[in-house]
């Protein structure tokens, strides 16, 4: 993560410095506009939160994949009439 703010930075001279730096990257990733910058980070952010939520399903279904399902189906039964 890029820390804009220095100390005794004023809100403004963060805005101009905000700027500056989405000018920046704008330019070296070849968009045509902040907003184009802007979309592709938040599309690429949530694609990857979506790729570790996938990944720890993954890992969760394969954990499931030697449990016999008659055992636990008799499990949950038997601990509902206990309730």
């Amino acid at each position: 993560m890029i820390n804009v703010a220095a100390p005794r930075m004023t809100s403004v001279s963060v805005s101009y410095e905000t700027r500056r730096l989405l000018n920046t990257m704008k330019s070296m990733e070849g968009f045509g506009s902040i907003d184009e910058l802007l979309k592709h980070l938040t599309r690429s952010h949530s694609l990857q939160r979506l790729h570790g939520v996938r990944e720890d399903l993954r890992g969760r279904i394969k954990a499931l994949e030697n449990v016999d399902a008659e055992e636990l189906v008799r499990a949950l039964r038997q601990r509902r009439e206990h309730t």
